[in-house]
């Protein structure tokens, strides 16, 4: 077992929650988010409380400096089970990371600070984690609908997903969306194991899952394009396919290799 994967489950252990009392964990990376945070925070809420299921909201502010802080604590005011996590380091690979070993839910769902897919779509991953390990909300997949998404960015991704598939994970469409649900035993594992800090990290997250045995199933969703994102088309791609490059390598030198011990007691 890595140190980390010790720290994140002793964290939980050592502060009595060594069975999960929450069913479902949503974790949103944010960096300078104050201004698409607030109606977020208010459209999940809106619809998490008329659930019949426990959760929670996770909030990673990393290296913020607009006020996305300010925005979470004044929204945790009217909005029960938000949690505001604070880091200095940037990445978004960085923020989900950190919040997922720290949620304590059955389910983990990584959701985007802009919340492109409407929060109505949760119910569908929720039941989709029935029967898998992974679901990847998908843009690609049957069912997903897309808008306002301009055609040199649709078809940028297309390039980068035909690489993806080529040298990580064969078979999945889509393993940018940033919506992602994933079983406890799963977010444990894969995030302890996560190396990559920017946007590549979900690439990363994906081939993991295929080397450990996890199910992963893709989700198509309806899928809104926000001009406001934080991808930058030209030097994050650039980034990701060396980070793409990077799994390769680490995966050739045995730093994804696990322990007989893992294998046995934590495969999916």
């Amino acid at each position: 077992m890595s140190i980390r994967f010790s720290v994140a489950y002793n964290w939980r252990t050592l502060s009595g929650q060594s069975s999960s009392p929450t069913f479902l964990s949503i974790v949103i990376p944010a960096l300078n988010e104050a201004g698409r945070l607030p109606s977020t925070l208010e459209r999940l809420h809106q619809y998490l409380s008329c659930q019949d299921y426990t959760w929670e909201i996770i909030v990673v502010s990393n290296g913020s400096t607009d006020g996305t802080e300010d925005i979470v604590r004044e929204a945790a005011n009217r909005i029960p089970n938000l949690d505001l996590v604070t880091l200095r380091q940037r990445g978004k690979g960085v923020a989900s990371r950190f919040g997922a070993l720290r949620s304590t839910g059955e389910i983990v769902f990584l959701c985007d600070a802009d919340l492109s897919m409407p929060p109505e779509n949760l119910a569908r991953f929720v039941a989709a984690m029935k029967h898998t390990d992974i679901v990847a909300g998908s843009r690609e997949a049957p069912g997903a609908t897309r808008y306002n998404e301009p055609s040199y960015r649709h078809l940028m991704g297309r390039v980068f997903n035909a690489l993806v598939r080529l040298l990580a994970v064969p078979g999945v469409e889509d393993t940018q969306c940033g919506f992602k649900a994933f079983s406890r035993q799963a977010a444990d594992e894969l995030f302890d194991r996560q190396m990559i800090t920017g946007f590549g990290f979900d690439v990363e997250l994906l081939y993991l899952a295929r080397k450990y045995g996890y199910r992963i199933s893709e989700l198509g969703i309806e899928w809104h394009f926000n001009d406001d994102t934080r991808v930058r088309a030209g030097a994050d791609t650039l980034n990701m396919l060396g980070e793409l490059l990077m799994i390769r390598y680490r995966d050739l030198i045995g730093r994804y290799r696990r322990t007989l011990t893992e294998g046995t007691t934590r495969a999916g």
